[in-house]
């Protein structure tokens, strides 16, 4: 009896220990994405051979719309000579960027840095000839922005990865001695997990921005252990979505999600309709389109990360760097709206995206279009002190229709229409100063039985 109380004992603190360590570990994670859930804005980076040619990258090899000889060749034509990363970070900065995430190996295998698993990097392969990761991280750094670096788990140039289309042997890129006795994708798994702890060693990112994927199963990545190995290279480092179920925010591309998505999240999109640099596209989105993109995504809770296309020299493309200033213009000019708010109003409450203050104490509606007759705010039961054009000095009228107090049910707002010159450009936004925390209703309405 005595034996059977120890083991009992022990069991338990062996629960309590391990439900201490789960509950530490989740605290770590919450601290983690605390700088992500309120950055708003980021840069993405594709920066690589495809470029050269203007190609879609990597993807041109798989779809056999180049050869692989003729794909690798373009590294004679990529030389970062006017490659100026304190520009890039100091421009990003400027226009309301809190982290930018750069290409470091793209699916065609290519890395950006001196890696010492491959011989297929921009310093042996390339008349660059210089490690670009790590300028890139300091330049950052120094501006105050969180890095990130992309790295694609595929690579269809290493010999041990099978691939789609046809390819020459490519082992002499890749060294492999002392791997003689492994399995093909044990080595292959060797090889990823050795450049992601030489870009965790080297330059400690904050973020991981996975791809590629979709190609394997989680098992088969090792993602669990993958994930386990990153932390414990940097407890601090946060993951996207794309190490399958391993990862801390989800990444939806292209499409603005129209449900708000569960968690933190960011939503990634092309300026044309090309991640790399591409030339002939000339199907650029305006820049009110970028602008009503941010603001829907940053008005559900998530990140704009807006890519750019970098020239093969290291220049970003005029036609970029016009909507990135452009966007600019707007963030600073509601720095307010964008950084010190968080996910607004359900839908219907108001016909446009909202923010709310962090003490729930305002209310931002933002508006794409120019109003007619009065715009219509519903639902809020706060008495409201005021409502004001953000960087304007329009005070704007309103008056409160409807509703029955005796139910709780408040009646609909109306306020206002703009002066034509308190319009912004781009979006306008209203500042609704509330009577204490918001409280809204969200009830189906009631039969007015008294009077």
């Amino acid at each position: 009896m005595k034996y059977l109380s120890l083991i009992i004992g022990f069991v338990f603190t062996l629960c309590i220990s391990h439900q201490a360590k789960g509950q530490e570990k989740e605290s770590i994670n919450d601290n983690r994405l605390e700088w992500f859930e309120n950055a708003k804005l980021g840069i993405f980076i594709h920066w690589g051979y495809y470029g050269v040619n203007g190609i879609s990258e990597s993807w041109s090899m798989y779809h056999k719309k180049i050869s692989y000889e003729d794909y690798m060749k373009q590294g004679k034509g990529f030389t970062a000579k006017n490659y100026d990363p304190v520009k890039w970070a100091r421009l990003f900065k400027k226009i309301g960027a809190r982290y930018a995430v750069m290409t470091t190996k793209h699916h065609d295998g290519v890395s950006l840095w001196d890696t010492r698993f491959s011989t297929l990097n921009v310093t042996e392969k390339t008349p660059a000839k210089k490690n670009l990761v790590a300028p890139y991280v300091d330049a950052l750094r120094e501006e105050g922005l969180k890095v990130g670096l992309y790295y694609s788990l595929c690579d269809w140039s290493h010999p041990d990865y099978d691939v789609v289309f046809p390819r020459p042997d490519t082992r002499k890129d890749y060294p492999q001695r002392g791997q003689e006795n492994l399995t093909k994708w044990e080595r292959f798994v060797r090889f990823y997990k050795g450049q992601l702890k030489e870009l965790s060693d080297q330059y400690q990112p904050d973020l991981y921005w996975f791809d590629g994927d979709w190609e394997k199963s989680s098992e088969e990545w090792r993602a669990e252990s993958l994930k386990d190995s990153l932390l414990s290279w940097n407890p601090k480092t946060i993951v996207n979505s794309r190490l399958k179920t391993h990862g801390d925010y989800s990444t939806p591309e292209q499409g603005v999600p129209v449900v708000r998505p569960e968690g933190p999240w960011e939503f990634c999109m092309t300026m044309n309709d090309n991640w790399g640099y591409f030339p002939t596209d000339t199907n650029y989105k305006p820049s009110s389109q970028i602008i009503r993109t941010f603001v829907e995504v940053i008005a559900s809770g998530g990140n704009l990360l807006l890519d750019i296309g970098m020239k093969p020299d290291g220049t970003i493309p005029k036609e970029q760097e016009e909507r990135l200033e452009t966007l600019g213009t707007w963030i600073n000019k509601h720095n307010k709206v964008v950084f010190d708010t968080e996910a607004g109003l359900p839908y219907g409450h108001f016909y446009g995206p909202t923010l709310l203050s962090k003490d729930k104490t305002k209310l931002y509606l933002c508006i794409f279009d120019t109003p007619k007759n009065y715009i219509s705010l519903k639902g809020i039961q706060n008495k409201i002190k005021s409502i004001k054009v953000v960087g304007k000095n329009q005070d704007l009228s309103f008056v409160r229709n409807g509703g029955a107090s005796w139910n709780n049910i408040p009646g609909i707002v109306r306020i206002e229409t703009l002066e034509k010159e308190n319009l912004d450009a781009y979006v306008t936004v209203l500042e609704v100063t509330l009577e204490g925390e918001l409280k809204l209703y969200r009830g189906h309405g009631n039969a007015v039985e008294l009077n």
